[in-house]
């Protein structure tokens, strides 16, 4: 994989995440120069950026989207698998994340945005009529974290 101005890049795939599309994924990418120090570190934020029903609900979210939000800011809710769930409450706050479009016709990093928010309790995995409901979730022991991102 190319990294920022061509340099390689070490990717460890770090399962799935979303914003607020439920297939997608995190990563942790330290960006090196030819196998040589780490300059720096960022996670891999994937999202799908055409539209896609889940359970009658358009899970579509892309970087025009957040670009779209209030202080283009939003919560990076959905992520319904465990490895990437550890990973998202991992992340640390002012880390940086490439804004990564999959599942599209043109796949690839769309931005760049800021973690700017501690990890904290998903809410869709109490709204039945979310698609990212999870009924064995329960409010007083949340199964499922999200965090807020801002646009770099």
């Amino acid at each position: 994989m190319k990294g920022p101005e061509g340099k390689r890049t070490k990717t460890k795939n770090l399962g799935g995440a979303s914003a607020p599309v439920e297939n997608s994924s995190l990563q942790k990418t330290p960006v090196s120069e030819d196998g040589g120090e780490t300059l720096s570190s960022y996670w891999l934020m994937k999202s799908e950026p055409e539209s896609r029903l889940e359970k009658g609900v358009d899970v579509k979210f892309s970087i025009e989207d957040l670009q779209a939000q209030p202080r283009q800011t939003t919560c990076w809710d959905g992520v319904r698998n465990y490895q990437a769930r550890n990973f998202l409450r991992a992340m640390r706050l002012d880390e940086e994340a490439f804004f990564y479009h999959s599942n599209c016709r043109e796949p690839g990093i769309a931005g760049l945005v800021k973690i700017v928010k501690e990890a904290y309790p998903d809410h869709t995995q109490f709204d039945k009529n979310s698609p990212h409901y999870d009924s064995s979730s329960k409010e007083d022991n949340p199964k499922w974290s999200m965090r807020s991102l801002i646009l770099s």
